[in-house]
């Protein structure tokens, strides 16, 4: 057998990527997104359809559309809805499951999204954007004003941009709910208010939906999400929270009468663990179901493969006792069972990702779609009542296991100085051999309230391809620890995170004598690009450094990001007006002039979450000062750039990455 051939950059293209499973209401069936780049450096994501025992191949659904999203099987298993372009926009199509042809049954001016069956298969609840009191969905219905390219954008809200968006810029229009008829194609707006509505699910009668939405006066200064429910005949609707938490996915339960859902109140801003509530419709009564588990919902893992991922939410049990969801915890994110009595079960625990989930609690049968530092992820079929790894029934990437040497990682625990525990993974290099001497790459996570898990990253594996030992830790601010873990790094960004980072490396050394420690590199993107930038500027132990969509000066994000004028005051306790120099205290850049490391600055030019701003700022102030720097500014591309930007950036990226680190480690 010959040796298989390290990984490499371009070998993305030869990963298929496996999103959205859903299984049919019969337990048959599962259809999921296969998405793919094809030879026109493009990704294309098509709907495949295969028998859960194995009796039937995976087929192809879908042809005529590049990028289909979001498939839903209808409750009587006769068609599967799903979302594609055509002309450009976004609009709900259906396919019947026993053959023939796709047909669009939106035809949404704005484009339509996130499909919702009704129980009775009859409507789908979708979202469109509307300008508020605009009932006119679709384009045939009015005149419909071109817009003007070259007009100016005029300005009145706090928050006006986000990304990642379209534009990157918000306008006029809000998400907005509608219902359309399957066989008649009838649509009727159910919203038109000044709000974002996002769909949760429908009451078991098909008269009502539950959806969340800020419809506070001040909802850019007041960053809350209450849940909401509509008589879909009547359009009279009750709000079931007090304007007081974040609350999301809504799901009633099988009779009725309570809604199950993800929420919480704020109490360490947006380092709170979010939970999993249920409120009884009628009496208003609120509960939460795991107050007191160290665990974050839904998945929080970090990976390189997939931007986005929408989370299915809650779901019941058939005798509404027991509520399923994804929990992520020490590294991992698993299925668990939580009872309205409050135990907690794993259903699906092994170590690795759970990244989407479809369950049919009355065939006692759940898909999950799963990924470990190996596999970029595939899918299984797993009873409800334990907690086996189930039968996988996809294997899309076997050619690329046999031909490509894939670094398991080993995971690792350092002791930081406080004593706290700081979990991560350390990747060998390719070729790997006890008596040789190989650079290390300190790889940090954004976020920072986000985790490092069990889940494959194809730059890890490119890192160790290219011969270097690569360390990723989740330093106190992850998730995945508790909250006490998670809101460490609240008010003391470059404290506590930066010495639990610092002591996994001298820790790293001490217990892996084949890291050479006069060749250390670090990288990270968005907060982790912020902390390599201050690590660079508080050590001269790295030789060669790499900062992506990074944060230098949190005193002009304050102003210039979508987040800038709450993340600010969320992260570092302060805002521009209330405390610059705290803000200036917290800033790499009032350090540059202690920087030695030579530092590659990577950026987006249409981030709006970290804007290029940042970087340009830092690029002149090394290079004023004659430091060792370069800039590389990807055009057209946003915070989402290492992955979902456009596919030849991608590779580009990652080559100028390991060409930095050749050059300096």
């Amino acid at each position: 057998m010959s040796k298989k051939r390290p990984i490499e950059t371009r070998d993305l293209r030869n990963i298929h990527v496996i999103n959205e499973p859903q299984l049919s209401p019969d337990g048959t069936k599962v259809a999921y997104v296969q998405q793919t780049i094809n030879d026109n450096d493009e990704y294309e994501a098509q709907l495949f359809v295969q028998s859960t025992d194995g009796t039937e191949n995976a087929q192809k659904f879908t042809y005529q559309h590049q990028n289909v999203q979001t498939p839903r099987f209808s409750p009587d298993s006769k068609y599967i809805a799903f979302v594609a372009n055509q002309d450009d926009l976004p609009q709900i199509f259906l396919i019947p499951l026993d053959g023939g042809e796709s047909r669009a049954i939106t035809n949404a001016k704005h484009g339509a999204g996130q499909p919702v069956w009704s129980p009775d298969s009859e409507q789908i609840l979708f979202t469109t954007k509307l300008t508020s009191g605009d009932e006119n969905i679709s384009t045939n219905e009015g005149e419909e004003e071109l817009p003007d390219e070259k007009a100016p954008l005029i300005v009145d809200r706090l928050k006006y941009k986000a990304d990642p968006s379209s534009t990157g810029f918000l306008d006029d229009k809000w998400k907005q709910l509608a219902v359309v008829n399957i066989h008649s194609e009838e649509t009727t707006v159910l919203t038109n208010e000044a709000a974002n509505h996002e769909p949760g699910s429908w009451s078991p009668d098909s008269k009502q939906i539950a959806y969340s939405a800020n419809k506070l006066p001040d909802q850019d200064d007041q960053l809350i999400s209450d849940l909401y429910i509509l008589d879909v005949k009547t359009k009279k609707e009750v709000r079931l929270t007090d304007g007081q938490g974040v609350f999301s996915a809504p799901v009633f339960s099988n009779n009725g009468e309570m809604i199950a859902y993800f929420g919480h109140e704020l109490q360490y801003a947006g380092a709170t663990l979010t939970r999993l509530w249920t409120v009884n419709i009628a009496t208003r009564e609120l509960s939460v179901l795991n107050n007191d588990w160290d665990g974050q919902m839904p998945d929080c893992a970090i990976g390189d493969m997939r931007s986005g991922h929408p989370n299915p939410g809650p779901v019941w049990s058939n005798d509404d006792k027991h509520i399923f969801a994804s929990v992520s915890y020490k590294g991992n994110t698993s299925l668990y069972r939580v009872s309205l009595d409050r135990e907690v079960n794993a259903i699906f625990s092994e170590k690795g990702h759970v990244y989407g989930y479809s369950i049919v609690p009355s065939q006692n049968k759940a898909v999950i779609a799963f990924s470990t530092p190996t596999n970029p992820g595939d899918l299984f079929i797993t009873p409800l009542t334990n907690s086996d790894r189930g039968e996988q029934i996809t294997n899309v990437n076997e050619d690329l296991h046999h031909a490509v040497s894939i670094q398991a990682p080993e995971e690792v625990e350092f002791i930081a100085e406080d004593g706290w525990k700081i979990h991560g993974w350390l990747y060998k290099p390719y070729g790997f051999d006890a008596n040789n001497k190989y650079p290390m790459i300190l790889d940090i996570h954004g976020g920072p309230h986000a985790m490092f898990a069990n889940t494959f990253f194809h730059q890890a594996q490119r890192f160790a391809a290219s011969g270097y030992v690569v360390l990723m830790m989740n330093p106190r601010g992850s998730h995945g620890y508790g909250q006490s873990f998670v809101d460490a790094c609240r008010g003391d960004y470059g404290g506590g995170d930066y010495r639990d980072l610092m002591a996994s490396v001298d820790q790293a050394l001490e217990q892996f004598p084949f890291i050479d420690s006069k060749r250390l590199g670090v990288t990270g993107g968005s907060y982790g690009g912020f902390m390599t930038n201050w690590m660079v500027a508080h050590t001269d132990r790295f030789k060669a450094a790499v900062t992506l969509r990074s944060i230098s000066n949190w005193i002009s994000f304050y102003g210039v990001s979508d987040i800038g004028y709450f993340f600010t005051d969320w992260e570092i306790g302060t805002d521009l007006l209330n405390d610059p120099d705290r803000l200036w205290k917290h800033s790499p850049l009032k350090y540059v002039n202690n920087i030695e490391t030579p530092l590659l600055i990577i950026h987006g030019e249409r981030d709006f979450r970290c804007p290029v701003e940042q970087a340009e700022q830092l690029y002149v102030a090394l290079k004023h000062r004659k430091k060792e720097t370069r800039f590389i500014r990807f055009p057209d591309s946003n915070h989402e750039l290492s992955r979902s930007g456009k596919p030849s950036y991608r590779y580009q990226r990652l080559d100028y990455i390991i060409d930095w680190f050749d050059q300096y480690l």
